[in-house]
């Protein structure tokens, strides 16, 4: 799928990788999304979120997070309290250390509580797209608050393009155990 220009194609293009990241986690074995993530055989894996995330529910609470981040970013700046997507002391350098923080934040959180929490903030994001228009979503620094970005990549970012992150992360996952399993 491209990347959608247009509020329809963010709609559509969000529900659909929603979906599918249900459909891959539902495809996946219990007992194979017991076993931790270990990504640490693959040199190609260097980013900080493969030795971050060592489970299902980490990879659903770091999605609910920045779900989080856009609706109280999109929230207060429509209401008129101007506020960085990031929060304080984070930047898009720094970053990093906010989904570290993310992930410390929720290592008590079940994995039935991650599901409902995603569920209920993906539903919550899909609502607030809809109160925009494609001239609002898609035409830059129509906020003064996005910058020179369009708000509409914004939603792309914490909606369809991290479902795929997600999706990609899960398949690795089970890839790498069924080679282990096979071994």
């Amino acid at each position: 799928m491209a990347r959608p220009t247009t509020k329809i194609e963010l709609i559509e293009t969000a529900a659909v990788k929603f979906d599918k990241l249900w459909e891959v986690i539902d495809s996946i074995p219990q007992e194979i999304m017991e076993i931790p993530f270990d990504f640490s055989n693959d040199p190609k894996k260097k980013e900080a979120h493969w030795t971050r995330d060592k489970n299902l529910r980490d990879v659903l609470v770091h999605l609910f997070e920045w779900h989080e981040l856009l609706l109280n970013w999109i929230n207060s700046n429509s209401e008129g309290e101007e506020m960085p997507f990031l929060p304080h002391p984070y930047n898009w350098k720094t970053y990093g250390e906010l989904n570290q923080e993310f992930w410390c934040r929720h290592q008590e959180t079940k994995l039935e509580s991650a599901k409902e929490m995603l569920k209920l903030s993906h539903n919550a994001v899909m609502e607030l797209i809809e109160e925009f228009t494609d001239k609002q979503l898609f035409t830059k620094k129509y906020f003064d608050w996005t910058g020179t970005t369009t708000l509409g990549s914004y939603c792309v970012s914490a909606t369809s393009s991290h479902y795929d992150w997600a999706i990609k992360k899960l398949r690795a996952h089970k890839k790498n155990v069924m080679i282990e399993m096979h071994a």
